[in-house]
């Protein structure tokens, strides 16, 4: 059985298990406080982060390279394009949200939010929560744009892409933080994606301490 050590909420852990999903891939979830720095899971990544995913006898992390292993041992369905030009785009993509949106965004509302409380460091910072509240609008216009100019973010066709930026949204979801009246074209790109199988058991997550809103598995939302 494979497993994958996960947070629930880590988007990084979010798009490995959405592309498992998608690939109909089954895995065992292990949860892994990896803030605490437990040696047994040092031996399985040193670099001390989640996702770890273990598969075909080894011990695999970062989650771009998972993905891409994933993509290339299970090709089927697809997630990246076959032309050099369409793979930059997803690349370039998956870049922005797991490094700018992530830096901008996700970092100062979900682990201001969720994170402190969980490793028990304090309070939120407020002038952090109000950067992420202030960026997310922007990051919310530039998907509008792409997706004005394409089906999907990176093109005609889903792919990693897509996975990556829906990780991000459903984790700060999870706790009201993403205003989907601000465009209805990325609302209904995110209905159409959070309502694949592979969506489920992330919508089935629970995080004791954060109920999540009454919207957050509701497909028609």
């Amino acid at each position: 059985m494979n497993r994958l050590f996960h947070v629930p909420l880590s988007p990084f852990c979010r798009k490995v298990r959405l592309v498992m999903g998608e690939k109909r891939l089954e895995v065992e979830l292990v949860e892994e406080r990896y803030w605490e720095q437990d040696p047994d899971f040092l031996r399985r990544n040193p670099a001390a982060k989640v996702p770890v995913l273990k598969m075909d006898g080894k011990m695999m992390a970062e989650s771009s390279a998972i993905c891409e292993y994933l993509e290339e041992q299970y090709p089927d369905p697809a997630l990246m394009p076959r032309d050099a030009d369409g793979r930059y785009e997803v690349r370039r993509l998956v870049a922005w949200f797991d490094d700018k949106f992530h830096h901008e965004v996700t970092a100062k509302l979900l682990y201001e939010r969720v994170n402190r409380k969980l490793m028990g460091t304090g309070y939120p910072d407020s002038s952090n929560v109000k950067a992420g509240a202030k960026a997310i609008k922007y990051h919310l216009d530039y998907m509008h744009w792409l997706l004005d100019h394409r089906r999907w973010l990176a093109g005609d066709v889903m792919s990693l892409a897509d996975f990556a930026a829906a990780a991000h949204l459903s984790a700060l979801d999870y706790i009201s933080d993403v205003d989907w009246n601000r465009s209805a074209v990325v609302k209904d790109w995110y209905a159409t994606i959070k309502s694949r199988p592979a969506f489920r058991a992330i919508l089935a997550d629970q995080v004791p301490g954060f109920p999540p809103p009454a919207h957050y598995a509701d497909l028609d939302f």
